[in-house]
């Protein structure tokens, strides 16, 4: 059965602790722009899927509520920073498989100002998730005085920088890129120009990382209504609709830890299998896609995810960023909305938020930010812990 995207809404992505609001403030405001965009009302939806991971037991409910009092089910996801494709992808399963004609995907996050840390609440690091992705990292680097998530990044481009001569101006120009896409996003965190030397010269968060290179914490929300074929043509919405083509989920495995690769650590195996299956499933491949969305949490994470979807071969990613390959007039245009870097990263709503911009992309509603011609989009969101998720969408009209 095929599924659609008919309707999607975020709020702007905001510094932490700057506005006066509640998760359930910035979920309505989310859900409801959703709907409105929907052309439907909260009673036509049959399940919620609500992702997040700073708020407490059942805060989706207490979200939802914000929207209506309709006793439908409502499902908490949290899944570290690929939680909102997460919540996209359980609501995309709940149609295809002919549960539900309408679900809603909503996420959300009030987060703390400042670095993210281990992974662990109290500040162990030995009980956190990702402890072994640590104890991988610390074999091999040792364990610096710096934010442990920056510290696993930073060392993967170090490597990358020992084995391919990756330079610290490549990395610096995934930065430069974003935050200059970024000034055209309403939405954005931040929405001010820098250029490669103004990047390389920020404040050093792990070497060779600099705090432009950096998602920052972020609060904010976004939601996407999804819905069957039938659904879209009993109501009309055959106009607005953006079909999600394929979509995979990965995990880690052995691949992730045995070489001792901080490259490995972080993703990209998990990143380059979801992929695969993607375009296994679809049929499509890379050459087929216009506009990307994809987690540069890290620069260099970014140019990783360039070799693990296909568009470089190992080690040719510094090379493609800094060629113009990735912005516009370039092959693709990568990180429009000005990706996390610039965007923003409320750790819930990140991947709604992805494909809220992929949605406006492919109707040709993006404003200044429009790529030529757009018909093909992809969604990568990855999560240390860990989840990738890769989502194929395709216009209708």
């Amino acid at each position: 059965m095929k599924t659609y995207v008919v309707g999607v809404g975020m709020t702007r992505f905001e510094k932490p602790e700057t506005r006066e609001w509640q998760y359930w403030d910035m979920a309505r405001e989310a859900g409801e722009s959703a709907l409105a965009d929907a052309g439907i009302g909260y009673p036509d939806v049959r399940q919620v899927v609500a992702g997040y991971c700073f708020q407490p037991s059942t805060a989706g409910q207490r979200a939802a509520y914000e929207l209506g009092l309709t006793g439908v089910p409502v499902y908490n996801v949290n899944n570290n920073c690929a939680t909102g494709s997460t919540a996209l992808m359980l609501a995309r399963q709940f149609v295809e498989g002919g549960g539900s004609d309408c679900v809603l995907a909503l996420g959300f996050e009030r987060m703390r100002r400042g670095a993210l840390g281990g992974g662990s609440d109290g500040g162990d690091l030995g009980a956190s998730p990702v402890a072994r992705h640590y104890g991988v990292m610390a074999a091999r680097h040792g364990f610096e005085a710096t934010p442990p998530t920056a510290q696993l990044f930073g060392n993967a481009a170090r490597e990358h920088m020992d084995e391919y001569g990756t330079t610290e101006a490549q990395l610096a120009a995934v930065g430069a890129k974003n935050h200059r896409h970024s000034a055209n996003n309403p939405y954005a965190q931040f929405q001010d120009v820098w250029t490669v030397d103004e990047v390389l010269a920020a404040k050093t968060v792990h070497r060779p990382l600099t705090r432009l290179q950096c998602s920052p914490t972020s609060d904010g929300a976004a939601a996407a209504v999804v819905v069957s074929e039938r659904f879209a043509e009993r109501h009309g919405l055959g106009g607005r609709a953006v079909e999600i083509v394929a979509q995979a989920m990965t995990t880690d495995t052995e691949e992730s830890f045995a070489s001792g690769s901080c490259v490995d650590v972080v993703g990209q195996p998990m990143s380059r299998e979801a992929a695969r299956r993607v375009y296994d499933r679809s049929g499509l491949g890379i050459e087929d896609v216009d506009v990307v969305e994809l987690h540069d949490c890290f620069s260099v994470n970014e140019l990783l995810t360039y070799e693990a979807l296909g568009m470089c071969a190992p080690g040719e990613s510094g090379p493609l960023v800094e060629s113009g390959a990735t912005t516009y007039g370039g092959r693709w245009v990568v990180n429009p909305s000005g990706g996390l870097i610039s965007k923003g990263h409320p750790l819930g709503a990140t991947g709604i938020a992805q494909v809220a911009e992929l949605t406006w992309q492919l109707r040709g509603q993006a404003g200044e930010r429009q790529v030529p011609r757009a018909r093909t989009g992809l969604a990568h969101n990855i999560g240390l812990g860990g989840a990738a998720v890769v989502t194929l969408l395709r216009a209708v009209r």
